[in-house]
């Protein structure tokens, strides 16, 4: 495993992962192009089709990297000024980067996801996301898990800034054991 990977809820993981698929994609195209155009020089006709077949089934695990690659295409990474707000609070709670969770009907980028005892607040840049549906997707997902149903999410940068400054320090008597268990669900939930 490369040790410089950048792994998902980390800061760059969005740009790191879209040149990944980009690479991943590029080496089942040239295959398939390679295979077809290998297809010309091959006489016997039996080899021709089982080159044919070959590229044909490689069609599909290549359109299965190509979808997801395709609905991230125009998230980038959370801008650095963001990153940097937000850094300090990594010392006093679980925080993740560039998520973007996703559902039957919502496509939601997460630039910066904060785990709380009081709540996960999320911080989604698209104005043009239906929040309250995003949330009440969230909350029962949250809930299915037995966990607090408390997930907001906010659109106004400053607003989220200040809600952030606004969270108390984390003492022994606030980790009940959740944060572990919201991390699970809220990586599960993004691509």
């Amino acid at each position: 495993m490369n040790k410089h990977k950048i792994r998902k809820g980390h800061y760059g993981y969005r740009d790191a992962h879209k040149k990944a698929q980009i690479r991943n994609v590029s080496i089942f195209a040239v295959a398939i192009a390679a295979i077809l155009i290998g297809r010309f020089f091959v006489t016997w006709e039996d080899m021709k089709k089982m080159m044919m077949i070959t590229a044909i089934l490689l069609v599909l695990p290549m359109a299965n990297l190509a979808s997801p690659m395709l609905v991230s295409w125009k998230f980038k990474t959370a801008p650095k000024e963001l990153y940097d707000a937000v850094k300090p609070y990594e010392q006093k709670f679980t925080v993740f980067y560039d998520l973007i969770i996703t559902n039957t009907d919502l496509i939601m980028p997460i630039d910066v996801a904060v785990i709380h005892p009081t709540g996960l607040y999320l911080f989604c840049p698209d104005k043009k996301v239906d929040i309250k549906k995003a949330e009440k997707f969230i909350n029962e997902i949250l809930i299915g898990w037995k966990l607090d149903g408390n997930a907001k999410i906010m659109v106004e940068k400053k607003n989220y800034l200040n809600r952030l400054a606004s969270l108390r320090d984390l003492t022994e008597e606030d980790d009940d054991g959740s944060t572990e268990y919201i991390t699970k669900v809220i990586l599960g939930l993004s691509m």
